[in-house]
């Protein structure tokens, strides 16, 4: 009997479970999207919307629901508004990258790579076959594997000779 009962219970809460949707509308699936509904509406949304239109016209016409003629119709009309946003957000861009060099602030990339050169200091590490690596805190070259000047790692002994293969202290291999 309990085997009966404990079955009913879970037929039941799964059940509910897929009813639920249907049963307890929230709203949030019927919600139009913003700026009206379909094609039209997502054209008149604003930014990205035609770009978004001329996705939904591609998908309506791969399904059958829209004829060559009204697809050529549209795709026309939505790729020169496309094109029109582009440009306005292309030369907003530009404003805004002019106004910044301008005024002489520099950009994130830039300030990423002041912090990292003062996170490393004025330690700069050369080899002397292919030059500044740009790893600050190499011990070998990345591309010969030479060791670069700096300290055994064996007996801590200063290493300065520029290419040196091996320790003058303890005489340990340096480079790989």
């Amino acid at each position: 009997m309990t085997p009966l009962l404990v079955g009913t219970a879970l037929a039941l809460a799964a059940l509910l479970f897929v009813l639920h949707p249907l049963l307890f509308d929230d709203g949030a699936s019927a919600a139009p999207p913003a700026g009206g509904v379909g094609v039209a509406g997502a054209a008149a949304a604003g930014s990205g919307a035609a770009v978004e239109a001329l996705r939904e016209i591609e998908f309506d016409r791969a399904t059958g629901k829209l004829s060559d003629s009204d697809y050529a119709e549209l795709k026309a009309t939505y790729t020169r508004q496309a094109l029109d946003e582009m440009r306005r957000g292309d030369a907003a861009a530009a404003t805004a990258a002019s106004a910044a060099s301008a005024t002489g602030a520099p950009d994130a990339a830039e300030l990423a790579v002041r912090r990292a050169r003062a996170a490393v200091g004025d330690a700069v590490v050369a080899c002397p076959v292919h030059g500044l690596r740009p790893e600050p805190d190499a011990v070998y070259c990345s591309d010969c594997g030479r060791y670069l000047a700096g300290r055994c790692t064996s007996c801590g002994a200063d290493v300065t000779r520029e290419g040196a293969r091996f320790c003058e202290g303890c005489g340990s291999r340096l480079a790989a």
